[in-house]
């Protein structure tokens, strides 16, 4: 049996289709749904069962579970404006934590989601060395949740016997439940739709003229693919960054955006936030050298066709789910 954390959230209940689609149905879901609406992700997969996350971590301590052969830890609170740092640190960290020495104690493959958002503002490089992992200093308290996980994993000598996914900016179907923590290919088709313009912020950095500031972004179509391949390499081990290889711009992001609607390009470029200016990324880019000298073999989807294929086949049929 399979274990998916987040298995009704974004890239978890596309994992979970993704799952389907190899034949694979011995899938235990680990969730908290609550009121939200990210139940309509896993309407039509086929899975087991379904647990509470609190639930599911009473059973697996009482060992409860005999037939577990992966755990792919999936699910967090991945809001980057949340300040409850004590609710983080539980919910990001802690149970991490439980999670990973029951799986290692019990020889159970297992996969858990970082984030880009642990490299702060990039200065430092986007290496997934483990050794360069002191050098950086998240700017939000989602990052620094799941930064002190990927240094505690390291610190106990863990990466030669887990994996560590540090996603960058992904996209695609599923993440309608999202609200404002919507990628911005998702919010940008809504607000284009509406006012027929797209409004994108404006730089602070010489460097960067408006709409140029740059983001490694990834369709969770690839992230999926490369979530299956580590589940198939149980040799493969370490943390890992997970995005492009190749920063883009936010100007060429709306442009691939209006040309998958076939509507005509208009761009309103505004002040940025006060609170967002000292916290801000202008550039992101994954470093993918150690993934593909692991063995990864596939390369990912460009940037327009991601979009075509989200707006068309997603977006512009109701918010269709994958």
């Amino acid at each position: 049996m399979i274990v998916v954390t987040g298995g009704a959230g974004f890239i978890g209940s596309c994992f979970v289709a993704h799952l389907n689609r190899m034949n694979v149905d011995d899938i235990l879901i680990v969730d908290e749904l609550g009121t939200s609406e990210k139940w309509k992700n896993i309407v039509g997969k086929r899975f087991s069962d379904y647990l509470n996350k609190e639930t599911f971590l009473q059973y697996l301590t009482n060992n409860a579970f005999s037939t577990i052969t992966a755990i792919v830890h999936l699910g967090a609170n991945s809001s980057t404006t949340e300040t409850n740092v004590e609710h983080l640190i539980e919910n990001n960290y802690r149970y991490s934590q439980r999670l990973v020495e029951w799986a290692v104690r019990h020889s159970v493959r297992f996969i858990y989601a970082s984030s880009a958002a642990t490299y702060g503002d990039g200065t430092k490089g986007f290496s997934d060395d483990e050794s360069f992992l002191d050098h950086y200093e998240p700017l939000n308290a989602y990052g620094f949740s799941k930064h002190i996980f990927d240094c505690w994993v390291r610190r106990n000598a863990l990466f030669q016997h887990v994996v560590g996914i540090k996603f960058f900016n992904v996209f695609g179907p599923n993440e309608y439940h999202k609200g404002p923590m919507r990628s911005v290919v998702c919010k940008a088709y809504d607000e284009i739709l509406k006012n027929g313009s797209l409004r994108l912020f404006k730089s602070y950095k010489p460097e960067y003229r408006d709409g140029e500031q740059k983001r490694d972004f990834i369709y969770v179509k690839d992230c999926t693919e490369v979530l299956w391949w580590l589940l198939n390499h149980p040799n493969v081990n370490g943390l890992f960054n997970l995005g492009s290889g190749t920063a883009r711009t936010w100007n060429d992001l709306a442009h691939a955006i209006f040309r998958a609607m076939g509507k005509r390009v208009a761009i309103e470029y505004i002040e940025m936030p006060d609170e967002l200016r000292d916290r801000y990324q202008y550039f992101t880019e994954a470093r993918m050298e150690k993934l593909v000298n692991a063995g990864y073999p596939h390369k990912p989807t460009s940037l327009e066709d991601a979009v075509a294929d989200y707006v068309q086949n997603y977006l512009l049929k109701g918010y269709a789910t994958l």
